[in-house]
Order: structure tokens, then C-alpha cells, then sequence
């Protein structure tokens, strides 16, 4: 009995090492999926964020046309780095129409003379509720949304070269 006290200590740190070990060599999923991902995309209506360009809303999700909605900000870095794959897919003819969060023209317009726009649509959701209301967790995310306004994919964190086979997949099944 004496001998199982005097092991009882390093049994139980032997065992606490596992479960630490465990916890580190397993990968963690820290993606935030949307709850919306099946469901009609909320209803708004958003403003222009840019001048000459029209704003955003619901409707426009429901002409038939599946689109991908990026969500994105020009303080955005990672947003920064997407923009070239996001031309290469209006290239291929990718309807896309954006949300920019917490933004101001002149900063949005000098982002889109940077680095290019690809947009149909932008607008400007100022107090993120509109984000919010798709169940994004930042910027970027995208939503490949179907002819009838309902939410088909979601794509968490800046679109590249590896995901657009992906993202065209996507909107393939949403037609």
C-alpha cells in the first residue's frame, strides 16, 4: 500500500503530461462556421461605399444568378492579398458583390485604385450589423450565395490560388 502512495504523485503528472501533450500535437479547428450556411441571406439594405458604385442589398441576391459575396475592409491586409485572386475570378466571369465594414470612401477608393475591383456592388456596413446577421467572425469571408438569395458556402479568411477550385465548385452546385 505504501508503494502505491509514493507512485500516486507521478502516476497523476505522468497523466497530466498526456493530456497536455494531447492538446498540443492535436490541431485545433478555429474556424467559425455560419449558422446561415442553407439559409436565405439576411434581408438589408446598404448604401454605397464608394461613389459610383451602387450599394448592396438582399434583392439583388434573388436574379437568378449565383454570386459570391466578399466580405472584406481597405485595413484589411489579408483583404490586400486576396484582391488579385478575387480579379482572376471576375476574369472567369464571377459575379461578385461585396460589404465593406467600418470603412470611409476615400480609404475603400484608394484600396480598389491599389489593388483593383472587382466588385459589382459595394456596400457600406458602418456598424457591422449586416455582417454580423451572416454569422461572419472578420475579414475577409466570403458567402457563395445561389439564384435565390440562399447561402451555399462560406470561406473564412482570404480566398487563394489553391481555394478557387473550391470557391468555382461552389458556385457550380449553386446554379
Amino acid at each position: 500500500m505504501r508503494k502505491v502512495v509514493l507512485w500516486a504523485p507521478l502516476g497523476l503528472f505522468a497523466l497530466l503530461v498526456g493530456f497536455i501533450v494531447f492538446g498540443l500535437v492535436r490541431p485545433a479547428d478555429h474556424v467559425v462556421v455560419s449558422k446561415m450556411i442553407g439559409q436565405p441571406a439576411p434581408v438589408f439594405a446598404l448604401p454605397a461605399a464608394v461613389p459610383g458604385k451602387p450599394g448592396l442589398d438582399s434583392a439583388a441576391f434573388a436574379d437568378g444568378r449565383p454570386r459570391l459575396l466578399n466580405i472584406f475592409a481597405s485595413w484589411c491586409l489579408p483583404c490586400a492579398a486576396e484582391a488579385p485572386v478575387l480579379m482572376a475570378l471576375k476574369d472567369k466571369g464571377v459575379v461578385i458583390d461585396a460589404i465593406a465594414i467600418r470603412d470611409r470612401p476615400d480609404d475603400l477608393a484608394a484600396f480598389l485604385a491599389r489593388w483593383g475591383d472587382p466588385f459589382a456592388r459595394i456596400g457600406a456596413d458602418h456598424d457591422s450589423r449586416v455582417q454580423m446577421a451572416f454569422g461572419s467572425s472578420g475579414v475577409p469571408e466570403s458567402f457563395v450565395i445561389d439564384g435565390r438569395g440562399i447561402i451555399r458556402h462560406q470561406h473564412v479568411g482570404p480566398i487563394r490560388e489553391e481555394d478557387v477550385p473550391a470557391i468555382l465548385a461552389a458556385l457550380e452546385g449553386a446554379r
